[in-house]
């Protein structure tokens, strides 16, 4: 049965679904929290938490990819922000924070217009790679041809090329584009890519070789790619999109498994539980870790995308303080809005709803339940 809609007589489109608009559904059993596992393994490297943290400034230093690290999950820094282009970026992240609204757009452009420093890729890396966990840095697409081969001798375990979206085949008259295929099958790493947002291309992105595929597009804290492009993919019908692409890919590939981390919209617990019972295998979060004490952005959060120097597609937006990373991890919870103990709601939805792990919590049933503000 076909969920289009007629908009016009010239025009139809899909009705799509954000998390805010389904609820997970309790099934005739039910667990003890304690015995649900959520551990998660990509490629070679098992961690305890299926979660990597968002390749943004305002969210991620080597200081804090270290600290989630030993907390078990994997911070990914941003191998094109401050911590590239300054040999010491902490006052500028303060300065950040203290712009007024107006001039802040402007301001960050001026910051980020600094060149991207190979050593400091080579720096910041083999810091995080000193500190024994596992290592994870992330280029643009623009920029991955440049500075590729500085990140991998630096010893980088996961490889994220992430943009606002990547496609499989990006045509271009004017300079050669990157090959994901050929690129992803002469590099020695695993390669997470995104992001996508259908089911074409992100079957697309899997037949490149990629390890994993960030679903997403504009749905983030500080997106407004909405306002300035117009386009939107509400996530629970992006994630389910892209969760069946994995299950045509495993069977077309003979049992390649392709994994499915959901980027955008998971700002809360309930968010995270939501996501990954639309079939996602782990998310990535960033407004949800910008909100840490140790947070680089001192309650601020931002991305590439609000200070692109010719089209800015979002912003500097206030998510403040509500503890210290471990406390938005695993708690205690201090709060009930679902932005402390985000890891302990979703083994509690796990064993409420009477799923061991994360691969059969994918099962959970789902209904349309749009959430109304009070």
């Amino acid at each position: 049965m076909s969920n289009e809609i007629e908009i016009g007589r010239g025009k139809r489109g899909r009705r799509a679904y954000s998390f805010d608009d389904i609820a997970v559904v309790p099934s005739r059993r039910t667990r003890d929290p304690e015995e649900v596992s959520i551990t998660w393994q990509i490629d070679a490297y098992q961690v305890d938490l299926p979660l990597l943290a968002a390749p943004m400034d305002s969210v991620m230093s080597p200081a804090t990819a270290i600290m989630l690290g030993k907390l078990g999950g994997i911070g990914v820094i941003d191998l094109e922000g401050l911590w590239t282009r300054y040999e010491d970026p902490e006052p500028l992240l303060t300065e950040i924070g203290q712009l007024p609204p107006e001039t802040a757009t402007t301001r960050m452009q001026e910051l980020y217009a600094a060149p991207v420093i190979p050593e400091l890729i080579t720096q910041r890396l083999q810091e995080i790679r000193a500190s024994g966990v596992t290592v994870a840095g992330a280029l643009s697409p623009q920029r991955t041809q440049e500075h590729w081969r500085t990140v991998v001798a630096a010893g980088v375990d996961l490889f994220v090329i992430r943009g606002t979206t990547v496609s499989a085949e990006h045509v271009s008259g004017q300079a050669e584009p990157l090959n994901l295929k050929r690129f992803i099958y002469e590099l020695d790493v695993p390669v997470i890519v995104g992001g996508a947002a259908t089911y074409t291309a992100a079957l697309h992105l899997m037949r490149t070789g990629a390890a994993g595929v960030l679903v997403g597009f504009g749905g983030g804290a500080a997106h407004t790619t909405r306002q300035t492009l117009g386009i939107h993919a509400p996530m629970a019908s992006a994630v389910a999109d892209v969760a069946a692409a994995r299950r045509d890919y495993l069977d077309e590939s003979g049992g390649r498994y392709v994994h499915v981390i959901a980027d955008g919209g998971v700002g809360r617990s309930g968010d995270l539980v939501k996501a990954i019972g639309c079939g996602a295998d782990a998310v990535m979060l960033g407004a949800a870790l910008a909100r840490a004490e140790e947070a680089p952005g001192r309650g601020w959060h931002w991305g590439s995308e609000a200070h692109h120097p010719q089209l800015p597609r979002g912003e500097r937006v206030r998510v403040g303080t509500v503890g210290s990373l471990e406390q938005i991890l695993f708690g205690p919870g201090t709060r009930a809005d679902g932005t402390t103990n985000m890891f302990g709601a979703l083994c509690r939805a796990m064993a409420t709803t009477g799923y061991s792990d994360v691969k059969e919590f994918q099962r959970v049933e789902v209904v349309l339940s749009p959430y109304t503000p009070k």
